[in-house]
C-alpha cells in the first residue's frame, strides 16, 4: 500500500490504495515513517497518491474508529519528515483531507492538481487535528484561515489554496514539477535549508 522508489537521490513515496480513496492505516503510517526515518543523503523526497482524483482521504475509517485517529502515528510521522535535511515536497494528485494534512504540511512545498480539494473535518466528526497541524496551517495561512479550515470545516478548491497560501503551486503533473524544483546537491540544499527559519 506504499510504493517506495527511489532513484539515485530522490525518493518517491506514493500512497498506494486508490479503491480506498488512499485513505491510511496504521501499517501505512508506520511503513511511511520507516522509509522517511531511513532516508539517508537525498536531495529531494516526493510524497504522492495514486489515481487522478485523491491524494489521501485521510485514516481509514474502520480504524479510525477504532483508535487509529488519536493514534500518535500520526505526529510520528509528520515529526519525521519535517526533520528531514533535503527538500520535501508534497506532490498531491488530487483531494487532501482530513489527517492525510498533517503529512502535507511538514513538507517544504506542497504542488497540486486544478481538480483537488482541501479539507480538515476534525471539528464536524468530533476529533481534534493532530497537535502540530494547527500550528504549521497557521504559519503558513494564518490563525484566522486556519480556524477556517479546522473548527468551519471550510472546503477550499485548488484556486483558493493557493491564494491562501496553503499550497504553492497548481500544475497537472505535481509529481514531475517536484523533480524540476531540487537541482542542487544534497549537502547544498540542506545548507540552504537550515537559514531558512
Amino acid at each position: 500500500m506504499i510504493r517506495a522508489d527511489c532513484d539515485a537521490d530522490v525518493l518517491t513515496l506514493t500512497l498506494d490504495r486508490p479503491d480506498r480513496a488512499n485513505s491510511l492505516t496504521a501499517a501505512m503510517l508506520s511503513a511511511l515513517t520507516g522509509h522517511v526515518r531511513d532516508a539517508t543523503d537525498l536531495r529531494l523526497l516526493i510524497l504522492t497518491g495514486t489515481g487522478a482524483k485523491v491524494f489521501s482521504a485521510g485514516a481509514d475509517l474502520e480504524e479510525a474508529r477504532a483508535g487509529l485517529a488519536t493514534s500518535p502515528l500520526w505526529e510520528d510521522l509528520s515529526s519525521a519528515i519535517a526533520a528531514l535535511p533535503c527538500l520535501t515536497v508534497a506532490a498531491l494528485n488530487g483531494t487532501l483531507a482530513g489527517g492525510a494534512f498533517g503529512m502535507a504540511l511538514a513538507c517544504d512545498i506542497r504542488l497540486s492538481v486544478p481538480q483537488a480539494t482541501f479539507f480538515y473535518p476534525v471539528a464536524r466528526l468530533g476529533y481534534l487535528p493532530q497537535p502540530s497541524d494547527p500550528a504549521r496551517m497557521a504559519r503558513l495561512i494564518g490563525p484566522a484561515r486556519t480556524k477556517l479550515i479546522l473548527a468551519g470545516g471550510a472546503r477550499l478548491d485548488a484556486s483558493e489554496a493557493l491564494a491562501f497560501g496553503l499550497i504553492d503551486r497548481i500544475t497537472p503533473d505535481p509529481v514531475a514539477a517536484a523533480h524540476d524544483l531540487a537541482a542542487g546537491e544534497a549537502a547544498h540544499i540542506a545548507a540552504i535549508k537550515g537559514m531558512v527559519p
